[in-house]
């Protein structure tokens, strides 16, 4: 039986929520997206106060979502929970592991209301700390804890390749292969491993190495050493390439565009031409991977 594969306009392509202005309600939020393209949007709980406090809504701010995403048919699909970086599972410090593991649980139960189908996790173990055996071991105990809790619900979570630490997929997979589940997998970023300073063949090796295990792809711009306000096409991503290399691996899941322009006062314009050159991108490298494979089917026959 032959592989799988990827079909391009199947894929999800959906955009970060701090890539568009903060001031805007989510019905607002939502229509952004949607005026630019996009199919669902990515929410952010990170590190800050406000965006944790989200952790703690209600019922009626949690109803004032799901409706936004009902009167504009732009769902919020994934997660990005990013607030261990404060708060890590991994810190050696009880009382900053326990109000992770409290993040970590309110964070899920808070992607099950909204109909989240996927949670990225941060790929640091102990962030601004140094990584040794024991933090590793923490950051598991933990990891299991909420792993117990969101598969049992239903949630994937996926494990980003971050910009420290965990900072590639082959030691992502380490923590896919350790839960052997279907509701814990990788979520790659291309942008991620060209910041820590892989070149074309170590990208294309990295995305290998999670083949048939990356539930969601994050999409941006970067340099070696430069993680963020890379305008597409600026930086050293080698975006044709990977994209080539996606589709090789049969990939079908969600693409998020994944900006920092909520503080800038042209944001749905850079969103706008972000999607443009993705999808560009896109289309060059599966096109790129189907001449590949008539090339090769012509060489069997």
């Amino acid at each position: 039986m032959a592989n799988w594969q990827s079909k391009l306009d199947a894929l999800p392509f959906g955009l970060y929520e701090k890539a568009l202005p903060q001031n805007l309600d989510w019905e607002e939020r939502l229509l952004q997206a949607k005026s630019a393209g996009f199919v669902f949007l990515e929410m952010s709980v990170d590190d800050t106060d406000g965006r944790i406090a989200r952790l703690d809504w209600g019922e009626k701010e949690r109803a004032v979502v799901r409706q936004a995403a009902a009167n504009t048919g732009v769902p919020v699909r994934s997660l990005s929970l990013s607030a261990h970086r404060r708060f890590p599972l991994g810190s050696k410090h009880p009382a900053i592991r326990k109000r992770g593991m409290e993040i970590f649980a309110k964070a899920i139960d808070l992607a099950l209301d909204l109909d989240v189908r996927v949670m990225l996790l941060s790929g640091a173990e102990n962030y601004y700390q140094e990584r040794d055996e024991e933090s590793k071991s923490l950051f598991l105990e933990a990891m299991g804890a909420g792993f117990e809790r969101a598969s049992g619900a239903g949630l994937m979570l996926a494990l980003e390749n971050w910009d420290l630490q965990i900072n590639s997929l082959t030691k992502v997979m380490e923590y896919v292969n350790y839960f052997d589940s279907p509701w814990f997998q990788a979520y790659a970023d291309i942008g991620n491993l060209v910041f820590a300073g892989m070149d074309e063949d170590e990208v294309l090796a990295e995305i290998e190495a999670a083949r048939g295990h990356i539930a969601a792809l994050h999409v941006k711009d970067t340099l070696p050493g430069q993680l963020r306000y890379v305008k597409p096409g600026e930086g050293k991503v080698p975006f044709v390439e990977a994209f080539a290399k996606i589709a090789e691996i049969g990939y079908q899941g969600p693409v998020v565009l994944e900006l920092w322009t909520e503080k800038f006062p042209d944001a749905l314009e850079q969103v706008k031409a972000g999607f443009e050159f993705v999808r560009e991108k896109m289309q060059a490298g599966w096109r790129r991977y189907e001449a590949g494979q008539q090339t090769n089917g012509d060489l069997i026959s």
